[in-house]
């Protein structure tokens, strides 16, 4: 089914820039192939080498000094880690691409009619790029601690396809706005969403408490079994929790 790119939102740092992003050039990775054929082979043999990844887009030129804009926080080039995701609409369990990356440019660009944007890269740097799904419906709020709803994640690992995953899972974690002491999000897990196996706590599947805008990249035993629905769920002491999260669940063995 064909879509438009109508309604996506890009979070960078725990910061919604949706609203001053042109569009999106490349969403991209996977590991690099290496042909390693031999003479005995009658067709060509190759493996996986490094994961890459990468974001590009271009953002318009918003000179206002508020955070959440995205001149704020492209134009001093930050040195260190940003954690970036594409939600593909905000619908939950829609899918999502997230990206541990550096971002390498801020190059402007004013066409002859007077517009003006800026190029922006963001290249990966430790995991490579990770397709999830989102669980929750673009930016979340709770006002206190709650149980969100959950998403199905599918049939899960060969050769059973009995809906769990046998290699782990990664989730990452935006938060936008916070009012209180702290909050922790974390998942949960359920073979059946809640009918006769009871939520349980996904095992290294909380992320460390939030008490102010924050960004972060979890990830989970690689040999761990997870089960096929997943939920966020919020605990602390606050009155106002904005965020996003996104989970990649390893339906085969991820090495990073």
């Amino acid at each position: 089914m064909k879509q438009s790119g109508l309604g996506d939102n890009l979070y960078i740092a725990g910061y919604d820039l949706s609203g001053d992003i042109n569009s999106l050039g490349n969403i991209g990775g996977g590991p690099a192939p290496w042909e390693v054929t031999g003479i005995d082979k009658s067709a060509p043999e190759r493996v996986g080498l490094l994961r890459d990844g990468r974001m590009q887009m271009t953002s318009f030129f918003n000179p206002g000094t508020l955070p959440d804009k995205a001149h704020a926080r492209f134009k001093t080039l930050p040195t260190a880690d940003v954690v970036a995701a594409y939600f593909r609409g905000t619908a939950l369990g829609g899918p999502s691409a997230n990206l541990v990356a550096k971002q390498i440019n801020y190059d402007g660009t004013r066409g002859d009619s007077g517009e003006f944007t800026f190029a922006v890269e963001a290249q990966c740097n430790g995991f490579g790029l990770e397709w999830g799904r989102s669980l929750t419906a673009g930016k979340r709020t709770d006002t206190t601690g709650t149980n969100g709803a959950s998403v199905d994640f599918g049939v899960g690992s060969p050769p059973l396809f009995n809906g769990s995953a046998l290699f782990g899972l990664q989730a990452y974690l935006h938060v936008f706005a916070f009012t209180g002491t702290s909050v922790t999000v974390k998942l949960q897990e359920s073979g059946d969403n809640g009918v006769g196996d009871a939520w349980t706590d996904v095992v290294g599947g909380a992320f460390t408490a939030a008490a102010g805008i924050t960004s972060q990249r979890i990830e989970t035993a690689r040999g761990q079994t997870v089960e096929r629905y997943l939920r966020a769920v919020t605990t602390g002491t606050f009155s106002n929790a904005v965020f996003a999260v996104s989970v990649a669940r390893n339906d085969v063995a991820v090495t990073f």
